[in-house]
């Protein structure tokens, strides 16, 4: 297959790591676009990037191009998720990839109609690590998994312009971080929780600030998750097992845990992979997918939206372009 030349749509945080990531990776992107075109350009000339689009709509008809990554806030992905599908683009999407469940099952079934591979920029389902302890996981050694405890918290300040509390940008703890932890919960149980539980503390501004969930699949494996955008709390997920138990810190980009035996009381630490590489192990994963030898794990990108969007509906909380 030929080189596969990527476009990133956005010049943020991510779209920089991405830049980063993918020179570790032995490439470079082939062009950029942004809603403002004097970012855009100088985004190119930081990362040596040839093609810069005086509109950014251009990227999504570009023949020259495979596959974008759209890195702009959560209430446009789809729209421009659209456009690149509808063109024949390959996409990979932060999270959370759409506002909801409706939204994310149109563009599936968009994809399956123009023949290309959706991805969410999730780090769980790609770091080294959380192969490594999927695979201890099925091996059996710790036994079934029992019980999932995640707890996530950022504290932002209370400026309700900011993106993590405006609702005309989506924000809330829910699509922000909430993804992460569901994401890691959806990865080490037998299938998608089906019984679902919570609490929520609203912002002034409407979107969830903080919340508690309670989960149970029909296997009976439960899961807990404590959120908060107003309250620092460790990233640390847990993974109770019948014969021991993983602790995972730091666990959206982890890069190793430590794994008790409680019949022996002996404890180990199992390491894989960088932190700092957490983005190139995305692209690289997603190259691999559009060569027909990789997964994105979009079933299981599926699943976590139908939990987010459940819970969200549970609390009544929309946002303008669900209305």
């Amino acid at each position: 297959m030929k080189d596969i030349k990527w476009a990133v749509l956005g010049t943020g945080v991510i779209a920089n790591e991405m830049a980063v990531a993918l020179k570790k990776n032995g490439r470079n992107i082939y062009a950029v676009g942004n809603r403002t075109y004097d970012k855009a350009v100088a985004f190119a000339g930081k990362y040596g990037i040839d093609k810069v689009y005086s509109d950014y709509n251009e990227m999504f008809t570009d023949p020259e191009v495979d596959v974008i990554y759209i890195t702009t806030p959560h209430n446009t992905h789809i729209q421009f998720m659209r456009k690149a599908i509808e063109n024949g683009k390959h996409i990979l999407v932060e999270k959370s990839i759409t506002l909801n469940s409706d939204e994310l099952e149109e563009m599936v079934k968009l994809a399956e109609q123009h023949n290309v591979i959706i991805g969410e920029a999730m780090t769980i389902y790609h770091m080294p690590i959380y192969r490594k302890l999927k695979e201890l996981v099925d091996s059996g050694a710790l036994g079934k998994v029992n019980l999932i405890t995640m707890n996530f918290g950022s504290f932002k300040d209370y400026d309700m312009n900011n993106r993590f509390f405006n609702r005309n940008l989506a924000g809330g703890a829910m699509l922000d971080i909430g993804v992460y932890a569901l994401s890691f919960i959806r990865w080490f149980m037998d299938s998608k929780p089906d019984k679902l539980l919570s609490q929520v503390k609203p912002a002034p501004t409407g979107v969830d600030e903080q919340a508690g969930l309670l989960l149970m699949n029909k296997e009976g494996q439960m899961a807990t998750v404590m959120l908060s955008l107003h309250s620092k709390q460790p990233k640390r997920g847990m993974v109770s097992c019948e014969n021991g138990y993983i602790e995972v810190m730091e666990y959206p980009r982890a890069w190793e845990a430590k794994v008790t035996y409680t019949d022996t009381g002996k404890t180990e630490t199992v390491a894989a992979g960088e932190n700092a590489d957490a983005l190139a192990y995305e692209l690289q994963d997603m190259e691999s997918a559009i060569s027909g030898n990789g997964d994105m794990y979009l079933e299981y990108t599926k699943d976590v939206m139908d939990m987010m969007t459940e819970f969200r509906r549970s609390w009544r909380f929309t946002y303008p372009e669900e209305e």
